[in-house]
């Protein structure tokens, strides 16, 4: 059974479509259906059919969709097993939105320049999503923060750098008062479902502090951009983002002293792809403290 033919399957189920699944394949949808076709006949039933415009799978499809990413990822093991001398190989990374939109691309732009044979898959999700998906296996490591409980002993913690809070502010007030700006102009809320969001929720209590709420959002860049346009202030953690974002804002220090965020990256103890996430732990922690990114 050749890994193509899984992989065209899997491509096209994820996908819905044999020709969404042939582009991202670099293949003909042509040639996508040949190989479910031949995946077929090597194991007996038909996998997919179509329903309107879409493909789906079937119920023998469903069935064996979970050991056909089994497979893959074996083949992918065994493929990096063999070749722990060189550096090759694709790492299943997982990051935060704020780490995939400034620090994880220039880590991997540097990567990738080094070693052409290193290739990566990225997800982008929230680090409770993330520490699940490194638990359960099914990505190698994740820049992600560090959960608010303590981590099993399967699993390995690099910090890359402490976030403190800081309230956000255009130009114009960056005289002000950050507890007197929280309280009175419109504030932008950090997503209080994401672990950051909970420790500004957690600071705007001590402090005793009811803002003036206008949006809320999980994208910490795009909170940096609303209040760069004036839209109103926030309280976020002090993480990377692009100078064009921070150049039209002020990050003004809070009185009140709390425990900083932990950015860091997570992957399971004694992993294949250890040497791979070892090149990128001490990449990313060069750039985490760049001032380029800053």
């Amino acid at each position: 059974m050749k890994t193509a033919f899984l992989h065209a399957f899997l491509m096209t189920v994820d996908t819905g479509s044999m020709a969404e699944a042939s582009r991202r394949l670099n293949i003909t949808a042509a040639a996508v259906a040949q190989q479910i076709k031949a995946l077929e006949g090597e194991i007996g039933v038909e996998l997919v059919t179509r329903v309107g415009k879409t493909v789906r799978p079937t119920e023998a499809g469903y069935r064996v969709i979970e050991g056909a990413r089994t497979l893959l990822q074996d083949a992918a093991n065994l493929k990096a097993a063999a070749n722990l001398g060189e550096v090759s190989g694709e790492l299943r990374l997982g990051s935060i939105n704020t780490a995939v939109e400034s620090l994880v691309p220039e880590v991997v732009a540097q990567l990738v320049i080094a070693y052409p044979d290193l290739r990566f898959h990225i997800k982008p999700a929230l680090s409770s999503e993330l520490f699940n998906e490194v638990q359960h296996g099914d990505l190698d490591a994740a820049v992600c923060l560090h959960p608010l409980f303590s981590l099993p002993k399967t699993l390995v913690w690099q910090q890359l750098r402490e976030e403190k809070l800081i309230a956000l502010a255009p130009l114009s007030l960056a005289d002000k008062d950050p507890h007197e700006l929280l309280r009175t102009q419109p504030f932008i809320r950090f997503d209080r479902k994401q672990w950051g969001g909970q420790q500004v929720d957690h600071y705007l209590r001590i402090a005793n502090i009811v803002p003036r709420e206008r949006i809320e959002l999980s994208h910490l860049s795009a909170i940096a951009t609303l209040v760069g346009r004036g839209v109103g202030v926030a309280l976020v953690p002090d993480t990377v983002m692009p100078a064009a974002i921070t150049s039209r804002i002020v990050r003004l220090p809070l009185p009140i002293n709390t425990r900083p965020r932990q950015l860091g990256i997570l992957w399971q103890r004694a992993s294949i792809h250890e040497k791979l996430i070892n090149l990128f732990v001490n990449q990313a922690k060069i750039l985490s403290q760049s001032s380029d990114i800053q």
